[in-house]
C-alpha cells in the first residue's frame, strides 16, 4: 500500500528540494529492539523531516562495525562496547545518540546447576555471544576474578549462536539472554521462571550502553551530514516515544516490515513492552556519566581488557542537543 506523502514532504518537492537519503543498519534482524525506527517510517516523521531512510536488517553474519566501514550505512546501531573496541582499533566511530538507557542483557541460568550467585559460576559452562557481544561478559569475568579459558576455578566460555539451545540441552549451565528476547523464548520452550535464575547486568554493576546510533567521525565533520543527523535523530526519537505509548501497534508495524516472516505477533508484542522499559526515559541524549561507566567496566578487564584506554572524541552531544532543542 502506498503511503500518503505527508505536507511537509509534498511542500519540500514543491520548492524543488530533494528527500535527504539515509542508510540505517540494525544490529540484529527486524524486530520490536528496533521499533521506533519502523515507527517513525510507517507514521511518516522521517518523512516530514525531508528524509528517505532505508532501514537495513541485520543477522549473524552481518557486523555494522564492517558495514559502516565498508560505506553500506549512513548510521548503525551497536552496543558502546563493541564501537569503543572498533574506534580502539582505528574505526572512529562516534555515539550521536542513546535511545536506550538501560541494559536488557543478562546470563540466564538453570537452577539445578547450582547457581545462586555470581560467585557459584566458578567451573562452570556459560553460553557467551560473540562478534562483539562478549565484551561486558568479558569485563565482568575479569572483575569476578574468573579466567575465562576454561582453567580449574574459572569459567569455560560456550561460543553461542544466537539461540537457547545449548541450555535447553544441558551443554551449559548459563546463557546469554536479553531480557525482551532469549529470555522468553527459553520460557516458551516449556522451562519455568521458578526453574531459573537470573544475572541482570544492569543489576550487577556491570552494564554497559546498548543499542547507541554511531556514525564515522570524518563523515560528522561535514555540515550538511550534521544537518541529515539532526533530522534523523529528530525523527526517530519521535518514534520511539511513540512505540513506548503504543506497544501493541509498534509491535504490528515491526510485523509489517518483517519480510523473513519469522516472527510472531505473540512474541513482537511481548518484546515491545520490554523494550519500552529500556527506552522509557531517555529523549535520546547521551548520558555521559553512564558512558563513563561503561569506559570504566571495560577497562577493568584484568589482563585483557577490552580497551586500554579511555576514548577520546568517541560521542558527542552536537546532534542531539540540535534535534531536541525546542
Amino acid at each position: 500500500m502506498k503511503r500518503l506523502m505527508s505536507a511537509a514532504l509534498l511542500a519540500a518537492m514543491g520548492t524543488g528540494a530533494q528527500a535527504e537519503d539515509v542508510t540505517l543498519q540494525l544490529k540484529w534482524v527486524t524486530q520490536a529492539q528496533f521499533a521506533g525506527y519502523y515507527v517513525a517510517q510507517a507514521k511518516g516523521f522521517y518523512e516530514e523531516e525531508g528524509l528517505t531512510v532505508t532501514i537495513k536488517p541485520g543477522g549473524p553474519d552481518i557486523a555494522p562495525t564492517q558495514v559502516i566501514a565498508g560505506g553500506g550505512a549512513d548510521v548503525v546501531i551497536d552496543w558502546m562496547p563493541s564501537a569503543l573496541a572498533a574506534r580502539e582499533k582505528g574505526l572512529a566511530l562516534v555515539n550521536i545518540a542513546q535511545p536506550f538507557a538501560s541494559s536488557g542483557m543478562m546470563l540466564t541460568c538453570l537452577a539445578e546447576t547450582g547457581i545462586k550467585e555470581p560467585k557459584d559460576f566458578a567451573d562452570k559452562t556459560l553460553g557467551v555471544w560473540f562478534f562483539g557481544n562478549e565484551y561486558p561478559f568479558l569485563s565482568w569475568m575479569s572483575q569476578l576474578g574468573f579466567a575465562t579459558d576454561g582453567s580449574a576455578g574459572g569459567v569455560t566460555v560456550l561460543k553461542q549462536g544466537f539461540n537457547v539451545d545449548p541450555l535447553l540441552q544441558k551443554q551449559a549451565a548459563c546463557i546469554s539472554t536479553m531480557t525482551y528476547n532469549e529470555y522468553w523464548q527459553v520460557i516458551d520452550a516449556g522451562i519455568t521462571p521458578e526453574q531459573l535464575v537470573t544475572f541482570k547486568y544492569q543489576d550487577m554493576g556491570v552494564a554497559t550502553l546498548e543499542d547507541g546510533l554511531y556514525v564515522m567521525e570524518d563523515k560528522l565533520a561535514d555540515p550538511a551530514f550534521q544537518e541529515t543527523m539532526v533530522k534523523f535523530v529528530r525523527a526517530s526519537m519521535k518514534g520511539w516515544k511513540y512505540a513506548e505509548a503504543n506497544t501493541d501497534e509498534a509491535a504490528m508495524i515491526v510485523l509489517e516490515n518483517d519480510e523473513t516472516g519469522a516472527q510472531t505477533e505473540t512474541h513482537q508484542k511481548r518484546m515491545m513492552g520490554e523494550v519500552a522499559k529500556l527506552t522509557a526515559g531517555s529523549n535520546g541524549a547521551l548520558d555521559v556519566a553512564a558512558a563513563e561507566k561503561t569506559v570504566a567496566t571495560l577497562l577493568a578487564g584484568g589482563s585483557d581488557p577490552v580497551i586500554t584506554k579511555a576514548p577520546e572524541g568517541a560521542w558527542t552531544s552536537m546532534i542531539t542537543d540540535k534535534a531536541l532543542a525546542p
